[in-house]
């Protein structure tokens, strides 16, 4: 059994790192006082081939996996959560459903722009009162000649500002019981009738976009439907068992940077005589931090390996969002602790990672969603 990185995954972080280490690291805690959307540093994402890794190569991506996209998320975020969960949105939720789920017309008219970042994807899914239940969706789909008629309101839409291309999931059968009567469409920002509402002030993760979409009697025309009519809620099902691993990825990444400033500070901050780092009460928090996250690391990799085969592998896929995000919260801690007064200011990173890790346990199906998706699928 192999745990080493292949030579291609290896090209993959390497790349991902040095792109994380030059153009978001020195800009991160900046972006995130300010809540500026990082634009330039996502087009030159788009411009090394990141935004078009997991499409298809005659769509002008990389036609690469989950696995490669796990190791480039794990960089990123090590590195700024705000373009990590940008990006994984964008290539898991959209880019990779498009190129499972979509028509070869779809795929030829949106993939290629997606690829180069022309065209940044959200994922519509969640509404006012469809969290967690996300079967509980209330906007409508009334068909019409040539297409579709959307109506209703969208929330906690990531990039839902920036984004070019949504996917949108309606009831396109109201009279069908829960789940079964919901259909994905593709809807164009620019269609009439689409509408950026409220934006949040978020805890963390605050240089990405979070808003409402609002969609008055928007036209979808028949083609740009994924997939069969009153199936999405499977579609739906499925794309999230790739964005766990996505957001698991982001959960790592963030993990990694907390145990990677808590080493240097515990290295270099000397009390009673010594660095901190070799009192216990410290070492065994790093010792748990880098346990933790090597296990979580490995759970992330798995399911992405696993998805990559074209298993079924529901169940995978919520034990490494439920692991990774979970030690991910206890790492931060550890680290702001760790850094003790210092840890709660703004002038170490260690605060902006405990405020990012918060969303890795709600986002993607909160940590409750993932031990009722695990217990079920045992």
């Amino acid at each position: 059994m192999e745990f080493d990185l292949t030579e291609d995954l290896e090209m993959i972080r390497d790349s991902a790192r040095e792109f994380a280490d030059r153009s978001l690291r020195p800009n991160a805690k900046r972006w995130d006082a300010e809540e500026v959307f990082p634009t330039e540093a996502l087009q030159e994402a788009a411009e090394n081939g990141f935004l078009g890794l997991t499409v298809p190569e005659e769509y002008g991506g990389a036609g690469l996996g989950n696995l490669h996209a796990a190791v480039l998320l794990e960089e990123i975020n090590a590195a700024d959560a705000s373009v990590g969960v940008t990006m994984s949105v964008h290539m898991s939720l959209v880019c990779s459903m498009l190129a499972k789920q979509g028509t070869p017309e779809l795929k030829a008219k949106y993939l290629p722009r997606l690829a180069t970042g022309e065209l940044i994807g959200a994922y519509c899914l969640t509404e006012p009162q469809a969290g967690s239940d996300a079967a509980a969706v209330r906007t409508a789909a009334t068909r019409v000649e040539g297409g579709w008629k959307l109506t209703g309101t969208k929330s906690w839409i990531t990039t839902g500002e920036q984004c070019g291309l949504m996917v949108v999931y309606a009831v396109t059968d109201a009279a069908a019981k829960p789940g079964s009567g919901i259909s994905a469409f593709l809807v164009e920002k620019a269609f009439a009738g689409v509408a950026v509402g409220k934006k949040e002030k978020k805890l963390g993760i605050r240089a990405s976009s979070t808003t409402e979409i609002i969609l008055e009697n928007v036209f979808v025309p028949d083609e740009n439907v994924v997939g069969e009519v009153n199936k999405g809620f499977k579609i739906a099902l499925d794309t999230l068992d790739g964005g766990r691993i996505g957001i698991a990825s982001q959960a790592i990444g963030i993990h990694r940077a907390c145990l990677e400033a808590s080493k240097k500070y515990a290295g270099e901050r000397e009390q009673f005589g010594q660095a901190i780092n070799r009192f216990q009460a410290v070492s065994f928090m790093l010792a748990d931090m880098a346990t933790e996250l090597d296990a979580a690391r490995l759970l992330v990799h798995r399911a992405a390996w696993l998805r990559d085969q074209g298993c079924v592998c529901t169940k995978e896929c919520s034990m490494a969002k439920l692991f990774a995000s979970r030690a991910c919260n206890k790492a931060a801690i550890d680290a702001v602790q760790i850094h003790g007064g210092a840890g709660y200011t703004k002038e170490f990173d260690v605060e902006r990672y405990y405020r990012d890790a918060r969303i890795t346990e709600i986002y993607e199906g909160a940590t409750d969603i993932q031990r009722i998706v695990i217990s079920r699928n045992l």
